[in-house]
């Protein structure tokens, strides 16, 4: 049977895309992995001036192109966010007109999160839950001629357009997530949509050096102990509460994944974690992982998806050894009623305290720390934004800030809560990474780069408005302040020699001439290894559920 699976998001970036393609992969040899790229439009230009556009917008004709070259398939698989949720029901629906044989399903981020709206797409089916062992009774079924349509985990629609809504299956446990491939990286079955090339290309290193630089993205774990109401995770812990404990592969799996990278791409000289919740893991499994890794990997790593109560000295410590060279934490609010209205039990002064930590690692033994910030919600006051910017005065430096303007994803209990207060969605911005250039945003970027005498930073704050009030807008003051913001990320980047996420060649010819290996064991600090713990027998002996050892 031909299949192909599509990603439909940011070029070839996803890593669950990747991890859910090498298991199809072992279902069926004719496999191809095709990557439909939009971030070719965001140009050098709309960086700076912090405007992008809708995402995932390609003309009619690139949609006939693509919904043409997958109609040689019997099955085609789309994973999609819900930002391009319209990019992929207008493949779908060009590729049925074409192709009305053609199987199609549904699956990644956004049928998990709105499930009715996706299955009401041109698809056959949609997989609204963890894909891998569902997709295997579902292909096993289709293959062998019988009815596939009780498959968990997945809802199907007849010619009719009635639908069958299936349950859930258990989630995967650790030791079945052992059992998984390495995510596809560099295999041959692997196609970009390039239009400029002609239309699906086999993905190359240069394409790989555009969106990872010298970077290799990946997570670790599974699961999230908080309940955001603007996260897509509460769809999942809906679906099952179990998703709120975190779950992971063996540190043996992680460091062997990555090991088969560096003997495909030696370039690669750091490594991304996109966990949602990284650092919630458990010291004794952090431990074990930070030994394997330094031993055996040897690469700097990055920590994303930090949540304030669970940093911890401790850990910081161990993984700063094994070789973390820079973290990224959400905070998203110095307002404790904007945070109790986002349902994060992550009060400011927590944030500070987990600000402190940080603060013992950043520009000595870290890129300084990224922090996520939420601007632009017309729910916030003038004194919710003041509460803000107040909380990053007094954050620790160096740091920097990742700034998005507030995103209502459909279906989650943000738009309920939203809906509740008579709030327009419509009117909300339709791009996250477009950040107007109010006054209150402006210190935001900087903020990021200098620390203002408090007697400015009084006067400056004078100027700060509610995002659903009147005001001013400041392009030249913004645009001036954001460029000096991002030479300073870029700086700080390159001060530890870390290319992942500073795209081009340059840094691929640094590496083939050792320049960045050499500089990174010459000129970094290296953080001590912390003293040995002891445990307690049972501590070692399995794995602990996160809800005992939160304390930890």
């Amino acid at each position: 049977m031909r299949v192909k699976m599509v990603c439909l998001e940011d070029g070839i970036t996803s890593c669950g895309f990747r991890k859910m393609a090498a298991f199809v992969a072992q279902l069926t040899p004719d496999l191809q992995s095709c990557y439909i790229s939009t971030n070719r439009f965001r140009r050098f230009g709309n960086n700076i001036r912090g405007s992008f556009g809708t995402v995932g917008m390609l003309p009619d004709e690139e949609i006939d192109n693509i919904a043409q070259y997958l109609a040689t398939s019997d099955l085609v698989g789309y994973s999609s966010m819900t930002g391009y949720s319209d990019l992929t029901k207008r493949v779908v629906t060009r590729l049925r007109e074409i192709s009305p044989d053609t199987i199609q399903v549904w699956g990644g981020i956004h049928p998990i999160i709105h499930p009715e709206d996706a299955i009401q797409s041109d698809v056959d089916a949609i997989c609204n839950g963890e894909g891998e062992f569902a997709f295997a009774e579902f292909f096993e079924l289709l293959n062998a001629g019988r009815d596939y349509t009780a498959t968990k985990n997945m809802w199907f629609k007849d010619k009719g357009g009635a639908v069958t809504r299936n349950g859930f299956l258990p989630l995967m446990t650790p030791d079945e997530m052992d059992t998984l491939p390495f995510p596809q990286y560099g295999e041959e079955c692997e196609r970009i949509f390039l239009p400029d090339k002609g239309g699906f290309v086999p993905v190359s290193t240069s394409d790989y050096l555009t969106h990872f630089s010298l970077g290799y993205q990946a997570v670790w774990s599974l699961g999230c102990p908080f309940h955001c109401s603007f996260c897509g995770n509460t769809k999942f812990i809906a679906n099952d509460p179990k998703y709120k404990r975190v779950r992971h592969p063996s540190a043996r799996y992680i460091a062997e994944e990555v090991k088969s990278v560096l003997q495909r791409f030696p370039f690669v000289s750091q490594v991304s974690f996109h966990d949602d919740s990284f650092m919630a893991i458990p010291y004794r499994e952090l431990e074990e992982f930070a030994v394997t890794w330094h031993d055996e990997v040897k690469i700097p790593f990055a920590v994303y998806g930090v949540i304030p109560n669970y940093v911890k000295k401790e850990k910081f410590e161990i993984l700063t050894w094994a070789g973390m060279n820079r973290i990224r934490m959400g905070i998203q609010s110095g307002s404790q009623d904007i945070l109790d209205f986002y349902k994060r039990p992550t009060p400011p002064a927590r944030i500070l305290e987990a600000g402190e930590v940080i603060g013992e690692f950043a520009g000595k033994y870290h890129v300084p720390p990224a922090f996520d910030i939420i601007v632009d919600n017309p729910i916030e006051t003038r004194k919710d934004v003041i509460d803000t910017l107040e909380l990053l005065y007094k954050m620790p430096r160096p740091y920097t800030l990742l700034i998005y303007s507030l995103k209502v994803i459909p279906n989650t209990e943000l738009e309920r809560a939203m809906s509740e207060r008579g709030v327009e969605l419509d009117g909300i911005s339709s791009s996250f990474l477009s950040v107007p250039f109010r006054a209150a945003n402006i210190m935001f970027y900087l903020l990021a780069t200098w620390k203002p005498p408090r007697w400015i930073f009084d006067r400056m704050l004078r100027w700060v408005r509610a995002s659903n009030e009147e005001q001013k807008m400041y392009p030249r003051v913004g645009v001036t302040v954001r460029t000096i913001y991002l030479a300073r990320r870029g700086y700080n980047q390159l001060k530890f020699m870390d290319f992942s996420v500073l795209p081009g060649r340059l840094a691929w010819v640094l590496s083939k001439a050792g320049v960045v290996g050499k500089c990174q064991r010459a000129f970094i600090k290296k953080y001590p290894k912390p003293v040995e713990k002891t445990y307690k027998p049972a501590e070692v002996a399995r794995r602990i559920p996160l809800a005992e050892v939160e304390a930890s």
